[in-house]
């Protein structure tokens, strides 16, 4: 509708709107989780966890309407209307551009339950929206290095310790919980430092959904693969604020737990580890050949 105005322009009131929508919600958020920790009762946490629910997909809500305010996004997508807004899915997705979280947001809020994402830690210090991650009950993950776990064996295991904390608080209810499996976007100096096999794709971590599905797979629905396809290329945040991003191609597949894959232990486990790790790496392999067949029926202009 206002695609008439220069970009810059653009950019300048998508940034204003992103910042106006989220300092408007971030008031009651605050305000109900303050009620929340006052009162420990399990009706009071029922309706202080509904009314999250409701704010985190208003702020939702309003990012989609500036988003088709300012642009003209062509969006190709598949699969979105078989997920269930009563059932719990653990998701993922490739991951090339700050621009995907909004993506996924976009076109999951109401269809399923507002995603929470693994953070790391020092995230919870980015003023204002931090602080609406750790009241949403967003997981924060430390992460630690090989050599500082040799020195340090007593942190080994911490993420699926918080995992595990993190999950336990959904058993209850609804949920989306969602991991990029790559870790961290694609770059090329990135998939070279690598060199990963895949042509499209870093290397992917099993980790973080391990540890989910160890946690609670038994209340998951479905695992929900996402692949996300950007036909004139990875765009930056700064596109999409501007309203410059032409076209997003977006496949939803539902995939089955297997049985196998509940209730072990990642970390101790090694034949679980290695079987799971091949059917990442399988799953992997096929999405990248889902992504070159996406580039070769649309090539970046």
């Amino acid at each position: 509708m206002l695609h008439f105005l220069p970009a810059a322009l653009r950019g300048l009131l998508g940034a204003s709107l992103l910042a106006l929508n989220t300092l408007f919600w971030c008031w009651p958020l605050f305000a109900v989780t303050l009620l929340k920790v006052c009162l420990p009762f399990a009706g009071a946490q029922r309706l202080c966890n509904a009314s999250m629910n409701f704010i985190h997909e208003a702020w939702i809500s309003c990012n989609k309407t500036w988003m088709k305010l300012l642009g003209q996004t062509r969006w190709r997508v598949e699969g979105l209307q078989s997920l269930d807004y009563r059932h719990s899915y653990l998701v993922t997705s490739n991951h090339q551009s700050w621009v995907d979280i909004l993506v996924l947001q976009y076109l999951l809020n109401r269809r399923i339950r507002p995603l929470k994402f693994f953070l790391k830690q020092e995230l919870i210090w980015v003023p204002v929206i931090g602080l609406c991650w750790w009241a949403l009950g967003f997981p924060f993950m430390k992460r630690y290095s090989k050599a500082y776990l040799a020195k340090h064996p007593e942190k080994k295991g911490k993420d699926l310790q918080t995992t595990r904390r993190t999950c336990a608080k959904f058993r209850d209810n609804p949920v989306g919980i969602f991991n990029f499996l790559e870790g961290t976007r694609f770059t090329p100096a990135k998939h070279a430092a690598q060199d990963s096999p895949f042509r499209y794709l870093l290397r992917p971590k099993a980790g973080g959904i391990a540890f989910v599905l160890d946690a609670m797979g038994e209340q998951l629905h479905a695992i929900v693969n996402v692949t996300i396809h950007y036909p004139q290329g990875s765009p930056s945040f700064w596109a999409l604020l501007s309203g410059e991003v032409g076209e997003i191609v977006v496949n939803f597949r539902q995939l089955p737990i297997d049985p196998a894959f509940i209730g072990r232990n990642y970390d101790q486990d090694e034949g679980y580890r290695l079987a799971f790790q091949q059917w990442v790496n399988q799953l992997w392999q096929a999405k990248d050949a889902e992504l070159a067949e996406l580039h070769r029926r649309s090539p970046a202009r």
